[in-house]
């Protein structure tokens, strides 16, 4: 399985591949922010993305958009700071399946994309 993950903080990006590794994932592709992201997705092709939110050039939710507008269906997860219920819904609308407020643990960050994959194969 192929894991995308955007993120303008190398910290934040080294974390969570750490957790994937161990949760056995291999094949993971890191991107800065949203334009960076959008120039991967093409060749790269991955079956999950982990997004930040609050990213420079294009933020998470601006990225999710027209990832979803070009029509492609892999599940994403959005892994940010914004815990705010507005903020939450408006992720939901756009495409998001999943969400992760950080700081998280590495068994919520587990969880959720146990959750998400399992949501998103039925």
């Amino acid at each position: 399985m192929k894991v995308l993950l955007v993120d303008d903080s190398k910290t934040m990006r080294n974390i969570q591949r750490g957790i994937l590794t161990q949760l056995g994932y291999q094949e993971i592709e890191e991107a800065v922010d949203g334009l960076d992201a959008l120039s991967k997705v093409g060749a790269f092709e991955p079956d999950l993305l982990l997004v930040d939110w609050n990213m420079p050039n294009m933020d998470g939710l601006t990225f999710v958009k027209q990832y979803r507008e070009s029509g492609r269906k892999a599940p994403i997860i959005m892994v940010t700071t914004e815990a705010e219920k507005m903020r939450v819904v408006e992720a939901i609308k756009a495409g998001v399946n999943n969400y992760v407020v950080k700081p998280f643990t590495p068994d919520v960050l587990s969880e959720r994309i146990k959750e998400t994959l399992t949501r998103t194969a039925a």
